[in-house]
């Protein structure tokens, strides 16, 4: 069964809906076939992060527990899964087994009577990360324009009064405010920086970084462990001076450096759980 051209519309906005909404998901998509099965190339659904089919069509019930259980994975760890659903006997005849992983390809066995074989491309779509960028000086609008041009959902933290380009990031706001498990800069450079580390190290950020001296973040650090000595383990999580060593001096040059930064610890965390981002 493949979609109709009303069915493709349907799935398309039903995609569009879940990016607006920032639900992780995934698209699986059926690319052969062999002998008869019920899904044909070209069949496609969308599942959830638990594997249920949200809407559209892979296969019966033979098929639904393997897609399920890619899309899971595909979700969890940011990376397509190829999954080839096969018959026992083919299976045994290659010498593999339900789960082997073999050149990409995991597969698993098809316990339906048709005893067909089908392959099927699983692709998550994950919402875009978040950077989070205390101050508007220079080096923040530096890293608000190059994080939008590297797919960071950007927001500017303390623009109060500042005329702010639009294009530059979805969010901007006159606080020091922070999103769950993003990505932040502190980038106030002598505008607010007590505040903004105060408030980037008491959320729940998954990196956290501070653009100025050493000197002057362990100054910040002094003060800060002054008001409230429990801050102490999550201000030596802090990356100070932020950024990779690039000898970098222009505002464009440590944006470079810090989005690099940034960049290596999200694709190392990607690696670790099993795939990429």
């Amino acid at each position: 069964m493949t979609l109709s051209a009303t069915e493709y519309a349907r799935l398309e906005a039903k995609m569009q809906a879940l990016k607006a909404a920032g639900v992780p998901f995934a698209m699986a998509t059926v690319v052969r076939t062999v002998d008869a099965t019920s899904a044909k190339p070209g069949g496609k659904a969308l599942l959830d992060r638990q594997g249920t089919i949200l809407m559209g069509w892979v296969g019966g019930g033979c098929a639904r527990g393997a897609v399920g259980k890619a899309a899971r994975e595909a979700i969890e760890t940011g990376a397509p899964q190829l999954i080839s659903l096969r018959p026992q006997e083919l299976l045994e005849t290659e010498g593999l087994t339900a789960g082997d992983m073999r050149d990409g390809v995991r597969f698993a066995r098809n316990g339906c009577p048709s005893k067909g074989t089908m392959d099927v491309f699983v692709e998550p779509v994950l919402p875009l990360p978040d950077l989070v960028i205390f101050g508007t000086g220079l080096v923040a609008m530096a890293l608000a324009d190059l994080g939008g041009r590297l797919d960071f959902k950007v927001t500017l933290c303390g623009a109060d009064g500042a005329e702010i380009d639009p294009g530059l990031a979805r969010h901007v706001t006159p606080d020091f405010e922070i999103a769950a498990d993003g990505f932040v800069v502190v980038a106030t450079q002598g505008q607010g920086d007590l505040a903004a580390l105060r408030a980037a190290v008491t959320g729940d950020a998954a990196y956290v970084s501070f653009v100025g001296s050493r000197r002057k973040f362990a100054s910040l650090v002094e003060k800060l462990q002054a008001e409230d000595a429990r801050l102490a383990p999550h201000l030596a999580r802090v990356h100070a001076p932020a950024g990779l060593d690039i000898n970098a001096i222009t505002p464009e040059e440590i944006a470079l450096s810090v989005l690099a930064q940034i960049t290596s610890l999200r694709r190392s965390r990607a690696v670790r759980k099993g795939g990429d981002v």
